[in-house]
């Protein structure tokens, strides 16, 4: 998978100001010592999962090591796409470059990865336990701002239909997803009139998905809009807070029943609050009819999967630190990348 537009890298990340500072130091003394060898790093996970962040990886690459910047000899990168899944100490990326060129931005490249296949991953196993049903990722609001759009766009690289932030969505290419929050019905003061109201408002391009847990029963709140908007009302939200108990399969299969019998069809429901693989599971196995699960924390609250970087030839001979092989480590899935862009 390839992001819709390119990634622009970032100015701290560009300046070192983001690096670990051992590399800025480490880039001082060699230049002081006129060292500067043409090196091959290679970069590996410590777990098995989902790549994500290498496009981000490469914009950077492209900036540093792109052939504007005239380098002797040119660089070789070579990775796995975007999306693709690894193996546990299964290489990822490989540059052959100067170390000048490069070093100081080891951080930069381990932190992306590690961080976005950690989302990547976690999506991957909530969209696999869902499936065949869809899921939209929700994790914005349990990350901080400066990295809500790599969370929002990882979890599609992981597979999620859809994101709620317009930065993330956008990134994949997507319109951002979502429905209302109970803030607007309890200022509107009725499912039914907030109800009214987005569909007066909003772009008739925007589904019509109505939040019907915040005043009354569900299947009554599912009726009434139903009842409003017709045709119009592409499905309801079930998030009942866990202080009611929270959605359960029985209550999806109480409110699909109502509004199929209430003549409603094809009203949609989505389900949110708390979705992880466990409840997912329960839902599934007990029938429940979900169109959708719509899944915040389980996805955002991931943990990283650690990457490492190992440099494996100095000037063309085979080198590694204690514990691991000296040379290139054999990895035929590999392909080159173009820095040219």
């Amino acid at each position: 998978m390839s992001p819709s537009r390119p990634f622009e890298p970032d100015a701290g990340v560009l300046s070192g100001a983001t690096a670990d500072v051992y590399f800025d130091r480490a880039q001082t003394i060699l230049q002081a010592e006129q060292l500067d060898p043409v090196v091959t790093m290679e970069v590996f996970p410590r777990g098995d999962g989902i790549l994500c962040g290498i496009q981000e990886v490469v914009a950077y690459l492209r900036r540093i090591l792109g052939p504007e910047h005239h380098h002797d000899p040119n660089p070789l990168v070579e990775a796995l796409g975007e999306g693709e899944a690894f193996a546990a100490k299964e290489i990822v990326l490989r540059i052959t470059a100067r170390y000048s060129a490069f070093g100081l931005y080891e951080t930069a490249i381990l932190g992306t990865l590690s961080q976005c296949s950690g989302w990547a991953t976690a999506a991957r196993r909530i969209v696999e336990a869902a499936a065949p049903i869809p899921v939209i990722g929700f994790g914005a609001r349990h990350v901080h701002p400066k990295v809500a759009d790599q969370m929002d766009y990882a979890s599609v690289v992981g597979g999620c239909i859809g994101a709620s932030t317009p930065a993330g969505a956008g990134m994949a290419g997507l319109s951002p997803t979502g429905t209302m929050p109970h803030a607007l019905v309890l200022i509107f003061g009725d499912t039914v009139r907030a109800a009214e109201a987005f569909d007066r408002h909003i772009d008739p391009d925007v589904p019509r998905i109505v939040l019907v847990d915040t005043f009354k029963d569900e299947a009554e709140e599912s009726l009434r809009v139903a009842e409003a908007l017709g045709d119009r009302l592409w499905g309801v939200r079930l998030d009942t807070p866990s202080e009611r108990g929270r959605v359960t399969p029985e209550l999806v299969k109480e409110v699909r029943a109502r509004l199929d019998q209430a003549g409603h069809p094809k009203v949609r429901i989505v389900v949110s609050g708390g979705m992880d693989v466990e409840r997912i599971t329960v839902f599934k196995d007990a029938g429940a009819p979900v169109d959708s699960f719509a899944v915040g924390s389980a996805i955002s609250d991931a943990g990283p999967i650690d990457f490492t970087g190992d440099l494996k030839e100095i000037d063309g001979h085979p080198v590694a630190k204690r514990g691991r092989i000296p040379g290139r480590t054999d990895s035929p899935r590999l392909r080159p990348v173009d820095l040219a862009g």
